[in-house]
Order: C-alpha cells, then sequence, then structure tokens
C-alpha cells in the first residue's frame, strides 16, 4: 500500500506532450487506472472501491455527470472515473503536521496536481489574521468565526455562497436555504462558466434549460452529431454509449478544430474483442475552426429550407411557434461566409447535409466547445431549431443533449442554487418554511469577482470546488480573494484556492462521496442528478478518512444553526440527523420531486419524461405537446430558472 504522497519539484509534474493518438481506453486505460488506484489505495482497498462506483447499491462516481443504463458491467468506470476515485479515497492523509511544514506562501508554489496528491484533509484548519500557516481548530469555533464575520456584515448581500458541481442534492437545498434565510441569493455556482449558455439558450427555445433525452435515445437514434465536445477526454463512458448505437445503425458526426481520439477508434476495456480492435465512431469528421459552429448550424438549417419535403412541416406547425422570422434570418446564410467562419468546403458541409436529411431521428450532444463563446446563445439556438425542423424533439431517438461535467452541476441547479431564482421558486419555499425570501438577483461568478475586488463582498463560502483555479482571468480573481475579510472552503484535498486568502481563513475537511455517512438515524445516502436530468442515490462504503470530518448536509446545518441561532423555526438540527427529513421538503418545494424519498429508495431502472419515473428518476423534460421556438433573437439571457 501506498501511504506516502509523492515528493519532488512541482515543475516535474507538468503535462508531457507526445505523439497524437488514434485510439482511446483499450489495455493501456485499464493498466494505468489499475496503477494508480493500486498507489493510492492499494488492492484490497482499490477492490472495495471500484466495485461499488456507479453501482445500484454503490456510489455516483465524482469524475462526470455521464449517465448509467439498467443493464451495468461489473466495471462500470472509465479511466477518469477511477482515477477520481482514486483520489478520493486515497489512503494519504493531509494532517496539522503537513499545515506546519508548509506555509501559505509555500503553498501558493505548489502546482495544483501536487497540492491534489497529497491526500485527504483530517481536521478543520484556520489560518488567523496575519498567520503564515494554517493550524487545527475545533469544529465549534470553526462555525463561530464564520458566524461572527457574517454578522457583522453591513448587508447579507456582502457574503457569496459558491457551489461546485460535485456538491449533493440534499446539501445544495440546504445551502441555498441557509442563504435566502441569511438574506441573499448571491449563490454563484460552477454553471455559471460552463453550461450558462445551454440554460438561458434551452430555456428560450424549448421551455426548459435541460437536455431532452435518455441514454435509451441515444441508443435508438438514426444520427448523432457531437459538436465541441471530447467524450474520450472529458466523457469516457459516453464512448460506450455511442459504440452501441453505432452497432445498432447509427451514425456519427464529429464537429471539433481537432481530431479527437475516441471517436477516431474506440477500445472497449469492458470486452475483449472491444479491446483488441475496438470501433471506429466517426463517419464524418468536420474540423472547424473555432468558433465557427454558429455558422455550420445556420448554413444546414439554410439548406434543409430550400430541400424540398426536408422540413417536417406538420411538426413545425404544431409544435413550434416563430418560424417564418427564423427562416427569414436563415435564408440569409452566405456560402462563401460560411466557408470561411468554418474553415470547412463545401463538399464537407453537403456530406452532412446528407447524413442530416437521412435521418428520422437525430440528437446533437455539445459541450464547452459550443458554450464558450461571446455567441454561444445564438449557436445554442442554431442547433435546436435544426432539430425543431427535422422535428427531432421530443421524440424517442431525437432531441438536445448538453453534456455537463461536474457530477451534480445540474442537481444544484434544480435544488436553487441559482442568483437569479423565479419567483414561483421562492414562494414555495418561503411558503415551506415561513421564512421571506430576498427577491432581488444575487451576484454570478464574475459579479462575486467584482464584488470582493470592489469591496462589495467582505465573506466568501465555498462548498467544494477550486474557485481560484476554475474562473476566469486568474491574477483579477485571487487579487480579489485576497480582499475578503473571511475565505471559507469546504473541501477534501488541498487545492489551489487554500493558498489564495482573504484576511482570514477556514479549510473545512467533508466526506466524499465514497465515505460512509453515519448520523443520528443511522446511516445516509445523498443524491445527485445526472446529465440527463435523472436523479439517484449515492451511498459511500469506506470509513471516513478521519473521525473529525463532517458531511456537507452536517456542516450546512451547523453553520445556519450557528448563524441564525434560535431565531430560525428551520429544523437544522433535524436536517442533520436524518437526511430524509431534508428530501421530504424538497418534494414539496421543487416541482417534479413529489414522494421523492420513496422514488429514490427504489433502486430500479431510471425513468423518463415520456413513460414515468421507474425508481430512480425525477426527470422533467419537453415533450411533442412542449413549444419549440425557432427563432432569430439574439437576447443573451433566458427567462426562468435555466438549470446549469
Amino acid at each position: 500500500m501506498a501511504t506516502k504522497p509523492p515528493t519532488g519539484d512541482p515543475v516535474q509534474d507538468a503535462p508531457r506532450v507526445g505523439e497524437a493518438q488514434h485510439a482511446a481506453a483499450g489495455l493501456p486505460a485499464v493498466a494505468h487506472s489499475l496503477l494508480v488506484a493500486r498507489q493510492q489505495m492499494g488492492v484490497v482497498r482499490t477492490a472495495q472501491t471500484l466495485l461499488k462506483v456507479n453501482q445500484k447499491n454503490g456510489f455516483d462516481c465524482p469524475g462526470c455527470a455521464w449517465p448509467e443504463g439498467d443493464e451495468r458491467h461489473t466495471a462500470e468506470f472509465c479511466e477518469n472515473g477511477a482515477k477520481a476515485v482514486a483520489e478520493e479515497a486515497t489512503l494519504r492523509r493531509v494532517t496539522p503536521d503537513f499545515f506546519a511544514a508548509h506555509p501559505v506562501a509555500d503553498l501558493a508554489t505548489r502546482s495544483g496536481y501536487w497540492l491534489g496528491q497529497q491526500g485527504r484533509i483530517t481536521q478543520p484548519m484556520y489560518l488567523p489574521e496575519g498567520a503564515e500557516r494554517y493550524e487545527a481548530i475545533d469544529w465549534e469555533r470553526a462555525f463561530d468565526i464564520i458566524a461572527e464575520e457574517l454578522r457583522a456584515l453591513d448587508s447579507p448581500d456582502e457574503a457569496l455562497f459558491y457551489t461546485s458541481g460535485r456538491t449533493s442534492n440534499e446539501a445544495a437545498f440546504l445551502l441555498q436555504l441557509f442563504a435566502r434565510e441569511f438574506g441573499t441569493n448571491n449563490l454563484p455556482d460552477c454553471s455559471n462558466m460552463c453550461h450558462e449558455s445551454s440554460g438561458s439558450a434551452l430555456t428560450e427555445t424549448i421551455g426548459i434549460g435541460k437536455g431532452s433525452v435518455t441514454l435509451e435515445d441515444l441508443h435508438r437514434a438514426d444520427l448523432i452529431i457531437v459538436a465541441g465536445q471530447n467524450p474520450g477526454t472529458n466523457h469516457p463512458r459516453m464512448l460506450s454509449a455511442l459504440e452501441k448505437a453505432k452497432k445498432a445503425g447509427a451514425k456519427i458526426i464529429s464537429v471539433n478544430p481537432l481530431p479527437e481520439a475516441g471517436l477516431e477508434r474506440f477500445k472497449n476495456p469492458q470486452t475483449p474483442l472491444g479491446m483488441v480492435r475496438g470501433t471506429a465512431l466517426n463517419d464524418l469528421f468536420l474540423q472547424i475552426r473555432i468558433g465557427g459552429d454558429q455558422a455550420l448550424f445556420r448554413l444546414l438549417n439554410k439548406m434543409i429550407l430550400q430541400t424540398e419535403g426536408a422540413v417536417d412541416e406538420t411538426f413545425v406547425r404544431e409544435h413550434t411557434h416563430g418560424f417564418e422570422e427564423f427562416a427569414a434570418a436563415a435564408r440569409e446564410a452566405d456560402w462563401a461566409e460560411t466557408l470561411t467562419a468554418t474553415g470547412l468546403d463545401r463538399e464537407t458541409i453537403e456530406k452532412a447535409l446528407a447524413m442530416v436529411l437521412a435521418s428520422k431521428r437525430t440528437i446533437v450532444c455539445w459541450a464547452m466547445g459550443l458554450t464558450q463563446h461571446k455567441h454561444s446563445v445564438p449557436t445554442i439556438r442554431e442547433v435546436v431549431n435544426l432539430l425543431l425542423l427535422r422535428g427531432s424533439i421530443g421524440r424517442p431517438g431525437a432531441g438536445v443533449c448538453p453534456v455537463r461535467g461536474h457530477s451534480n452541476v445540474q442537481g444544484d441547479r434544480t435544488m436553487g442554487i441559482f442568483e437569479r431564482p423565479s419567483p414561483a421558486f421562492l414562494d414555495a419555499l418561503d411558503k415551506e418554511f415561513g421564512i421571506t425570501s430576498p427577491r432581488h438577483h444575487g451576484y454570478d461568478v464574475v459579479r462575486s469577482i467584482r464584488a470582493l475586488r470592489d469591496g462589495d463582498a467582505k465573506v466568501f463560502i465555498a462548498m467544494g470546488g477550486n474557485f481560484v483555479a476554475a474562473t476566469p482571468d486568474t491574477d483579477v480573481t485571487e487579487a480579489a480573494m485576497r480582499r475578503a475579510r473571511l475565505t471559507v472552503h469546504v473541501s477534501t484535498k488541498v487545492n489551489r484556492s487554500h493558498a489564495v486568502t482573504g484576511t482570514r481563513a477556514l479549510i473545512l475537511p467533508t466526506l466524499g462521496r465514497t465515505d460512509k455517512d453515519v448520523q443520528a438515524s443511522g446511516k445516509q445516502f445523498v443524491t445527485v442528478e445526472d446529465s440527463m436530468s435523472m436523479v439517484h442515490a449515492s451511498r459511500g462504503n469506506l470509513t471516513p478518512a478521519s473521525p473529525h470530518l463532517l458531511s456537507e448536509p452536517a456542516i450546512v446545518a451547523r453553520l445556519a444553526r450557528a448563524v441564525l441561532g434560535p431565531g430560525s423555526a428551520t429544523p437544522w438540527e433535524e436536517f442533520e440527523k436524518d437526511y430524509a427529513t431534508i428530501r421530504d421538503r424538497i418534494s414539496r418545494v421543487v416541482p417534479g420531486f413529489e414522494d421523492f424519498n420513496a422514488r429514490v429508495a427504489r433502486p430500479g431502472r431510471s425513468g423518463s419524461g415520456r413513460r414515468g419515473s421507474r425508481g430512480r428518476g425525477v426527470p422533467r423534460r419537453p415533450s411533442t405537446r412542449s413549444r419549440g421556438r425557432c427563432t432569430r433573437r439574439r437576447r443573451g439571457r433566458g427567462r426562468g430558472r435555466p438549470p446549469g
């Protein structure tokens, strides 16, 4: 068993650049996964942990948000997932002695990889004003420090409550409840930096800011377009779904500035033949210029309009509005301008069109290659319009598939983590808890950084994540964080954000997905929402890394009690003892979560919006009864509450 973290110059752990690969997964991925797992966990712990990843009676992989089918392989994880699990279930420990040996100035010189490899944090740590090193502190004192700072604020809006997409539904619901009872909507989250544009564009067009397909739909599709996404790198288990679709007869188009090895050939490690031969997934690769996707989809829409019989006129007439305005704009698309914007040739685009016209059931998947542009919202609207023209939304095997990164980033939004909540959500929250939530909008991530920079925010509390490393404009972000009076990070491992602190700082160590969570009422489980809107239970099975760790729901509940005091009628202590009581409240506040406890307790097949939930899901997806919007409007933000 490896119990000691790696040592050496942090420069040496920089990535190595080699020859481009033309296949992904296979035996090398298996070997590397097991090597990393053994180094971090040892042989026995590796078996105990990896065999529980993404299983119905196990825990949800923290690596990504890709869903699982009803029938699952014994090894239902990828190389990325195995590494993420190994780093969380590691035998390595970060004790107070580590912080004594490494002052904050030293931590600031280390790479993110080096910091993460040190192991699990075992005790709450505190950096007093003017101190050079973190020191151990007990939980009661830690909560008192936060309460002191929050109560001293001139306004609740001087506090920021950030969440990472790995936060559970239960913890996210409690955090937003606490923030709103405290008096602010300052709930920035990692969605602000990734799929915010997806949520806005989808809300404008199909009325809900989430995807419209299930995993089974991918297996039924005639055509799958993967645009601005690298499945083999970021969502490797998606390759298995694409392989299954391919064997069922689907065609696959990938749209990306660079070729992706996993789409060139996927060597499925779950089958002997797949590991040796692999499957070529791509039928057509469109090597597009960065940012050229909007022009491509606009031109495809023009060509669909010009092709006799290509538009599903019945679907458009019965299930959409705004068609004439959209069609007039699409017909203005110019071939020469499109070829310049995309870097593609006419023959390649015409091949893509032919594949679109030959498909009766089309799914478009995308990730941050489409969302990280100033024109991302209109780009995604063009994607939706292509599907609406062909009647490929709300039908089996067809629809939109924004592929999320963090394993519960959608769930956070569903639970109310949003700086611009809908009045209906706040009304339901107030009615359930007898509070008065603020109605003015709060700060998103960028506005939070500006507020810290300008002195308009003074306390920053992060539920997971690595805010400093994840946010844009590193220099501005770090300078802003250092202006805070107090920075607090709920974490499992050390990261860069712990070295960029306010006047005072706290690190609060928490349980991970792999850890067994036992509270006063017994063993607990939490829930998460995957990229296809299915909600399911996650149960850790390992003894926690330290007896001094608290779960995320317990941390929020105790913090709320310390800050709000006896004047709060919210049963925070009850929520900490039994997470089922949190889910009962969720079922009465969040639409679609009726009978939440009963439904999530049955580890059966996932439900779908068309056929109803069967034990795992609380999905809310548009059907053919919803009215899509073909539109050319250039509003940058959607209405309502677009989940990220």
